[in-house]
């Protein structure tokens, strides 16, 4: 339709009242590879919302307040990126926010894999949601969260994998 190549092109010129909201989800600890992708993300759109939600199926290594801090400790220098915290559907939140994209980082295939039957869901959940994948540095391609979470666990030192400022205390 004429509305969704009005998006498209407003995507590819930047900036645009048509898409000024940009959803991003991300994982914690909050790594390099996460901030990478904000930080390029940051330059194409007016405004990005990292969401912080809740997976009921995963026990977390940080308390929801921890994982919230550290992820407006990373962003704490970007006058275009809000941090919020959400409960129940990604869809839901998006909607709710009128933020009709979401961005998600990849660092493989595997990734790519993953993201791919996320992105079919939400957009069978509602028709409305375009995710849009964005490759992370290659230098960070072997940095996971489920790797910083073991190391952490394992009291080794994971400072040189997380955004400069980020912290985290047991």
């Amino acid at each position: 339709t004429l509305e969704k190549l009005e998006k498209a092109s407003c995507i590819i010129s930047k900036r645009c009242s048509l898409v000024n909201k940009y959803l991003l989800l991300v994982l914690v600890p909050i790594t390099l590879g996460h901030y990478s992708v904000v930080e390029r993300a940051t330059g194409l759109f007016d405004k990005i919302i990292v969401a912080m939600g809740t997976n009921t199926s995963k026990r977390y290594l940080f308390t929801k307040e921890q994982r919230f801090e550290m992820i407006q400790d990373a962003f704490s220098n970007f006058s275009n990126v809000e941090v919020q915290l959400f409960d129940g559907l990604t869809v839901d939140f998006c909607e709710k926010n009128t933020a009709y994209f979401i961005l998600r980082g990849l660092r493989n295939g595997i990734d790519f894999e993953y993201e791919k039957s996320i992105a079919e869901m939400n957009k069978s959940v509602n028709g409305e949601i375009e995710t849009y994948f964005l490759m992370t540095d290659a230098k960070y391609g072997a940095i996971s969260s489920s790797i910083i979470r073991e190391l952490i666990k394992n009291k080794a030192d994971v400072s040189s994998y997380l955004p400069e400022g980020v912290t985290f205390s047991f």
